[in-house]
């Protein structure tokens, strides 16, 4: 496998995984008060919006890199 194949198959699997979860989501922690031995915190959910655009275009740029990776390195073999 040639480098453009595997960065091809990386972007597949990221573009899917973004269409799958459409987002980030990860948990903060916030302290609210810290008095003596009093100690409060505040978990916040924060979320990354991922847009399906941006997914179907790695998917799609993942196929074109796959495609362009197999033709040169099928038509640039000797044996």
């Amino acid at each position: 496998m040639n480098i453009m194949t595997i960065i091809g198959i990386i972007l597949i699997v990221l573009g899917v995984v973004g269409l799958i979860y459409g987002g980030i989501t990860y948990t903060s922690s916030k302290n609210v008060v810290d008095l003596g031995s009093v100690h409060l915190e505040v978990d916040q959910k924060k979320e990354i919006p991922l847009s399906p655009i941006f997914g179907a275009a790695a998917v799609a740029v993942g196929v074109i890199l796959i495609l362009v990776g197999r033709r040169r390195h099928g038509s640039g073999s000797v044996l």
